[in-house]
């Protein structure tokens, strides 16, 4: 499994991308793993406001649903429109074409608090 250096992580897998002021949110692959076949993704509202550490979509599986917790608050300002017919591409790039939204951060600092790399695969070695 790869966990890329430039991202920042949650502890509920989740992976976040700052780019100009906005954080690109996704699910790792170990999560996507532990998932299996990815068949639905019940995505955010454009416009939505969500806080850190809230549930603001769902990914279903063969196995499971499972919620995806937003890392950082703000506004969903982009989704990944994609994944409504593909939700498999969360599977087959979880850091490239299986990303979920992107959220206009409140706190333009709110992922350097996230986990880098290192910590997060420190993390899932405790599991």
């Amino acid at each position: 499994m790869e966990y890329p250096e430039d991202l920042r992580y949650t502890a509920e897998h989740e992976w976040v991308r700052v780019e100009d002021g906005r954080a690109r949110i996704g699910i790792t692959d170990y999560a996507q793993d532990a998932l299996g076949d990815i068949v639905y993704v019940d995505l955010p509202q454009v416009g939505a406001a969500v806080d850190a550490g809230q549930a603001f979509c769902e990914v279903e599986s063969t196995k499971s649903v499972s919620d995806v917790y937003a890392p950082v608050a703000g506004t969903v300002v982009e989704v990944n429109e994609s994944l409504a017919d593909a939700p498999q591409r969360i599977n087959d790039a979880p850091y490239g074409d299986g990303w979920i939204c992107v959220i206009e951060m409140t706190d333009q600092g709110a992922a350097d608090g996230l986990l880098d790399a290192a910590a997060y695969q420190a993390l899932l070695a405790e599991d």
